[in-house]
């Protein structure tokens, strides 16, 4: 079975976007474009909240037509047009671009499409994340550190009542200054029991 990742790019101190839902100040150039475009490719199939859905949704499906995009962001349009979307939604009455809505509990759900999409599947948006980090769903999270503080916003991670304990398995910088860190979730009890030296 495949990993469920949570992916997506984040300030310094913790946030996916400013205070007022801006997303610019991140740092995506060419290099980490291309990066995104290798990791949507080896996806099943993402998983989207209404928010994250209606903003790719308002781009990527017309990407051809912006004479600023790059070779890389129309090599990514065609990739997400391609990729399957199961979006989390009580309020979308209907979806399109090869997805389709799902509501309810998102344990059921997850195994539904788990059963339909054997290999990794991508979680984007924090509140979709948060119900899965909630219950322990996540078994992957990869983050991409911007060189940005932005003192308040989104936050990347819900609140916990208790800690989440990960293993690392990959760091990588790239030109712009962006840190990636991926951290698998280490569910073996025993490392819950160690004390720190």
């Amino acid at each position: 079975m495949g990993k469920l990742v949570y992916c997506l790019n984040v300030s310094l101190d913790g946030f996916v976007a400013a205070a007022d839902g801006d997303l610019a100040w991140g740092s995506v150039d060419d290099e980490l474009h291309a990066w995104f475009n290798d990791r949507e490719q080896r996806l099943d199939a993402s998983l989207y909240g209404r928010r994250l859905y209606e903003l790719m949704a308002a781009y990527w499906p017309t990407a051809d037509a912006d004479p600023a995009a790059t070779a890389t962001m129309r090599e990514f349009a065609r990739i997400w047009l391609e990729t399957p979307k199961i979006v989390f939604s009580t309020s979308l009455r209907s979806v399109a671009w090869n997805s389709r809505l799902v509501a309810g509990d998102v344990g059921e759900r997850l195994a539904e499409v788990r059963a339909e999409f054997p290999g990794d599947l991508g979680v984007g948006g924090p509140d979709l994340a948060a119900r899965f980090i909630e219950r322990g769903l996540v078994d992957e999270y990869l983050l991409l550190v911007h060189p940005v503080i932005l003192g308040a916003g989104t936050p990347l991670f819900p609140a916990l009542r208790d800690p989440i304990r990960l293993r690392l398995v990959e760091t990588r910088t790239f030109r712009s200054g962006v840190v990636l860190v991926r951290y698998e979730a280490d569910r073996d009890p025993a490392s819950r029991t160690r004390s720190a030296p």
